[in-house]
């Protein structure tokens, strides 16, 4: 059994839930997503709160309950907040900047690192911090790993991209005798 699905999720105000044929339509102050859900779960609106059951039982089902209700939760904060992730570009001679839709990056290579922004997303690029905001959680974490996937911080001087709130463990340099 699933604590997270087991437990009502409350729709906000100014937030609009519909489902219609296993598709779940999320729309809000902030624009509007959707995504579809095998129908192994029934998912059903009781005026302001969604709630989820099992309608197969069995060991798959019971491990998608908890998952669509954190994904419905998601979609719903999303479309109200936001989500937002920051990297620290950290090096000498690094650098971002955006134009348009494209990041463009120097990251210590011979050649400039351009990275197409995915639709749904506003990167801003300040000195050395770089910011990744829009409504789904999951585009915005997956564009973030694949831009610190670049450049991932080395452990001896921390150069590269690093998360915000991340902690890079140094390691000692050689010791000369």
């Amino acid at each position: 059994m699933s604590r997270i699905g087991k437990k009502g999720i409350v729709i906000p105000e100014r937030t609009e839930v519909s489902i219609n044929s296993g598709v779940v339509s999320v729309k809000g102050p902030k624009g509007s997503l959707e995504r579809s859900f095998r129908p192994d779960i029934s998912i059903g609106i009781d005026g302001r709160q969604i709630s989820l059951a099992v309608a197969k039982e069995n060991k798959q089902t019971k491990a998608l309950w908890g998952t669509y209700a954190s994904h419905i939760k998601n979609m719903i904060k999303g479309v109200n907040d936001g989500f937002e992730k920051k990297l620290i570009l950290e090096g000498v001679g690094y650098k971002s900047q955006v134009n348009s839709d494209k990041l463009i990056l120097a990251l210590g290579f011979s050649h400039p690192v351009e990275v197409e922004i995915p639709a749904g997303l506003n990167v801003k690029a300040e000195k050395n911090l770089l910011t990744i905001s829009g409504i789904d959680k999951e585009l915005v974490g997956s564009f973030s790993a694949k831009v610190r996937a670049l450049k991932k911080p080395e452990p001896y001087k921390g150069k590269g991209f690093r998360y915000h709130d991340e902690i890079i463990r140094r390691k000692q340099g050689k010791k000369s005798v």
